[in-house]
């Protein structure tokens, strides 16, 4: 038997016949949350519609046996108006009978939101399905003065009801033990009715029957939403935020990576001490070790990405940071819903073009897909990383401010203003837009994050990175570092070059300038040589086709191969070997800046285009991307060269 789970949703292996129960309830009901502590997985949560977009299984162990249980992305009505609600009227039509079809139903509402989750629950109850609804923060209810007799509700709605506080290992042992007797939940006698009218009616009558009182508005969340909703003083607080974020990536990640680096290193050197045969050496110390090595770097940077958008979701700012940036997006016509898909495309752009699942019109679910890429995804920071230590000293500073952390910062800017841009150009250009989803926006109250939670989140974003090191980015690396050494030039042929076998930085040198990479780099010179980029800085690009993270591996080894002893100093003391610069540095300030931009804008990611291809049905589009984001990434490369070498 098998399962699986993580990064967009699985189906698991259990023996025919496993009662099958599916999970429904709206977002920020704790349907996610509940669904963790059932089967011991973690799926990904968040704070706004559209975010949960794949079907989620996990099997739970009840003390009858197994149960699947799935869960469905979240829902306010089984009429869909948007992908994402039309699984969940799939899974539950009564019509549509598969071996998927659910033997019973876990319906969750939340006990502050009371009213507004039982219209959702009139509707899974006309389905027939034997049903328990699980009452959460029933803990919050009773901290903000609410009541609700669960013992009346499960009378009024004629279904099991439990009541479950969050965090309650107790009440969750309960409900799987429950579990088991799934096939027997009752159904109701009479069902709800099915005319808007009248649900409204039947849902008074049910809040009246179990005593229902509305909890209090949380004071403190009002005061504070006072000031972080505000749109002078809210709009402030959240670029401060973000600026604090970047800041924090260099100065607290800085010794961490520093003490990778040196590990790295060491291991680089015992292979060149220790392996006696001098092609197997460079091989481990150049290609593997250097070349991973100079992208496993960052890790610690990705990992402090990660707890910090963790520490802000988990505190529900990020649902008010959201909320801010729909103003924002609004005013630039964009369909409400698209800010969802540009935000998860911060942390990948995979997820984020998932995301636009839940847009109702196909052409702004093409338009935010297509800029989706734009935004700066964590396969972007170790190139921004490496690149901006060679643009800016790490002790340069404004006052209490550190450069580096204020370069990246305007980075993400300009990902997330191109990226808008982008969606509101597409948005035009392909039709006007159809049938406007009403978007809602829920504001939870402020909790200390899980740590769980945060944990989970960092582990699987630094798994996913090392799986991505150890699978694509490794093999490019090897790829790399055999376009990068052979041809091995012979005795004879360094004597005729004036080279001394003896010397190993000669030879090395000598090496990498007549290998097949640089061949290759050498024959596209012509079309980067306007934004200052030699044959090495292009088969570094050439190969981030793959993974962008390869671009980093690639210098790594180029720099390894200059200087073996120092590949650090030996990418900033590189310079320009032929041409009209011969002898000039290569990374200078201009070249670095348009380097930045060239990757701020450029689509290196197969992985990427993949995943628009399926959403979209057709490799026409993500071609299009490619294309158009690669004349954006040179035409702003070249502009960037130029306005910055009048400067400097």
């Amino acid at each position: 038997m098998s399962h699986e789970h993580h990064g967009g949703g699985g189906a698991v292996a259990v023996a025919e016949g496993t009662p099958r129960i599916a999970l429904v309830g709206s977002p920020n009901s704790g349907k996610s949350t509940l669904f963790n502590a059932l089967s011991g997985l973690h799926a990904k949560t968040g704070n706004y519609p559209g975010v949960t977009v794949a079907r989620y299984e996990g099997v739970v162990q009840t003390p009858a046996g197994q149960v699947v249980v799935e869960d469905l992305p979240g829902a306010y009505s089984l009429d869909p108006i948007s992908p994402d609600e039309q699984v969940v009227d799939d899974v539950l039509d009564p019509e549509r009978v598969s071996p998927t079809t659910p033997d019973a139903v876990l319906a969750t509402v939340d006990a502050t939101t009371l009213r507004r989750s039982l219209g959702l629950i009139a509707q899974v109850l006309t389905v027939g399905l034997p049903t328990t609804v699980i009452v959460t923060f029933t803990d919050e209810l009773a901290r903000r003065h609410g009541r609700l007799d669960l013992v009346a509700l499960e009378r009024a709605l004629g279904v099991p009801v439990r009541g479950i506080a969050a965090g309650d290992p107790r009440a969750v042992a309960e409900l799987r033990e429950h579990l088991n007797h799934a096939h027997h939940w009752a159904r109701p006698v009479i069902p709800p009715p099915t005319d808007p009218d009248e649900v409204s009616g039947w849902v008074a009558s049910v809040l009246e029957s179990a005593g229902y009182r509305v909890p209090a508005i949380d004071a403190r969340t009002q005061r504070i939403d006072g000031v972080l909703l505000h749109p002078v003083w809210g709009t402030i607080v959240f670029f401060v935020t973000m600026f604090l974020f970047f800041q924090v990536i260099f100065t607290v990640a800085a010794p961490v990576q520093d003490l990778v680096q040196s590990f790295f290193d060491w291991l680089a050197g015992l292979a060149q001490t220790y392996v006696p045969i001098g092609w197997l050496a460079g091989f481990l110390s150049q290609g593997l070790i250097g070349g991973v090595g100079a992208v496993i770097v960052f890790l610690p940077q990705i990992a402090l990405l990660f707890v910090l958008i963790s520490l802000l979701e988990g505190t529900g700012y990020m649902s008010r940071a959201a909320f801010l940036m729909d103003r924002v997006m609004a005013k630039a016509g964009l369909e409400g819903r698209a800010f969802v898909a540009l935000l998860s495309s911060l942390a990948c752009a995979i997820p984020g073009i998932m995301a636009t699942r839940s847009l109702p019109s196909a052409k702004d679910r093409l338009a935010t897909m297509l800029a989706a890429p734009l935004m700066t995804c964590s396969a972007r920071l170790p190139v921004y990383v490496m690149l901006i230590s060679l643009l800016v000293p790490a002790d340069v500073r404004f006052g209490p401010v550190g450069a580096q952390g204020a370069v990246m910062f305007a980075l993400y800017l300009g990902g997330a203003f191109a990226s808008m841009g982008t969606a509101w150009f597409f948005s035009r250009v392909t039709g006007r837009r159809q049938g406007q989803l009403p978007f809602y926006m829920e504001m939870p109250p402020y909790r200390l994050p899980r740590l769980s939670t945060v944990f989970h989140a960092v582990w699987d974003a630094c798994a996913a990175f090392l799986k991505k090191m150890t699978t694509i980015i490794l093999g490019a690396t090897v790829v790399m570092w055999l376009l990068l050494s052979f041809p091995m030039p012979s005795a004879a042929r360094l004597h005729d070059a004036g080279i001394d076998p003896a010397d190993s930085g000669a030879v090395a040198t000598y090496t990498l300038d007549h290998s097949a990479a640089a061949a290759v780099g050498k024959a596209i010179e012509p079309v980067f040589e306007p934004l200052g980029f030699d044959w090495r800085i292009n088969i570094g690009v050439i190969s981030s086709l793959t993974a962008r993270e390869t671009f980093v591996s690639t210098l790594g080894q180029v720099a390894a191969a200059s200087d073996p002893a120092n590949p650090g100093d030996a990418l900033a003391s590189m310079t320009v070997d032929h041409g009209p610069r011969a002898g000039e540095p290569l990374f200078t300030p201009p070249v670095v800046a348009s380097l930045m931009v060239f990757f701020m804008f450029a689509l290196q990611c197969l992985s990427t285009m993949a995943v628009m291809r399926r959403e979209t049905g057709t490799w026409k589009w993500p071609l299009i991307a490619w294309a158009y984001m690669f004349a954006l990434a040179w035409g702003f490369a070249f502009l960037t060269r130029v306005v910055v070498g009048v400067f400097v």
